[in-house]
């Protein structure tokens, strides 16, 4: 198996237990304080986990262009703004349905990474990346009495757009590192994005909404659960992109939504409808389709 598709796979099921613990943080905390539950712990795992690469594999320190500068910082913003707009999803729907709608990024990713960042897919590839598209659009049913199904589709779409926004300025980053093995430029890349994240993050809840960290501060182990489910799912997913991209990484990660529905119906007790299985075959298939691709 190719080791991108391996730390896909490994991404997408960290991703779902992440984003299971963030919608347990959201009935207690906003979207901002659960957005901070998922980079405050991150920041020394990341570090640590930079430590032992250079530690097994000594290398020398990389060089660091205004460029890269540019895509970490451009990258960490988009990965807070998708953050809390997926959270505003789970508070308005059921987790399931919430991740499904923020998982238009795979299609989003394709055609911005197209228009923008130099990238092509075969055709077999494209066909992969449309059939996981609309599976997440029969997924996202709507489920919940009384919410504007389209102001959902809208927050829906805009997250999958700033987290396709978020992988690509990764990947363009971790391809400036090039004096470096691909798990070291990753790694390099995950740490100062998580590190951006965490200080814009404190900064501005520390200025304008304390109470939001005095929460975030009384539930340590879901929080902690939250930051380390992030950081092994970022690790996956940085170093999958830095290798393949980012349209196909992103389109075999709808596997996770494989994994939230088992989640979602044995751990958090909701219904999975005709619906989720439908879609759930579809993704089974563009999962393949980019896999042969």
């Amino acid at each position: 198996m190719s080791s991108w598709i391996f730390f896909t796979l490994g991404a997408a099921f960290m991703q779902a237990w992440r984003n299971a613990f963030q919608k347990q943080l959201s009935l207690d905390v906003g979207a901002l304080g659960v957005t901070l539950a998922r980079f405050l712990w991150a920041w020394p795992l990341a570090g640590g986990y930079l430590l032992i690469l250079h530690a097994w594999q000594p290398v020398s320190l990389p060089h660091f262009s205004a460029l890269f500068a540019f895509d970490i910082v451009a990258g960490a913003l988009s990965q807070i703004i998708a953050t809390m707009l997926m959270v505003r999803l789970f508070q308005r729907r059921s987790y399931a349905a919430g991740v499904g709608l923020a998982k238009s990024e795979a299609l989003l990713a394709a055609i911005l990474g197209v228009m923008f960042f130099g990238a092509s897919l075969s055709p077999l590839g494209w066909l992969g990346v449309i059939i996981g598209a609309a599976a997440i659009w029969l997924m996202k049913g709507s489920r919940t009495p009384g919410i504007a199904d389209g102001s959902t589709i809208v927050i829906g779409l805009a997250s999958g757009m700033f987290f396709a926004l978020t992988t690509l300025w990764v990947r363009h980053a971790s391809h400036q590192l090039t004096d470096l093995p691909f798990l070291h430029a990753s790694a390099w890349v995950l740490f100062f994005t998580i590190t951006t994240q965490l200080v814009v993050l404190l900064t501005w809840l520390g200025w304008r909404d304390r109470t939001t960290l005095v929460r975030v501060y009384r539930r340590p182990k879901l929080v902690f659960c939250i930051s380390l489910a992030s950081c092994l799912a970022s690790i996956g997913w940085f170093t999958a992109v830095n290798l393949e991209h980012v349209a196909l990484v992103k389109t075999l990660g709808q596997i996770e939504v494989f994994f939230t529905l088992l989640i979602s119906h044995h751990w958090l007790r909701e219904k999975i409808t005709g619906r989720d299985r439908w879609g759930l075959l579809l993704i089974v298939i563009s999962a393949l389709c980019v896999m042969w691709t």
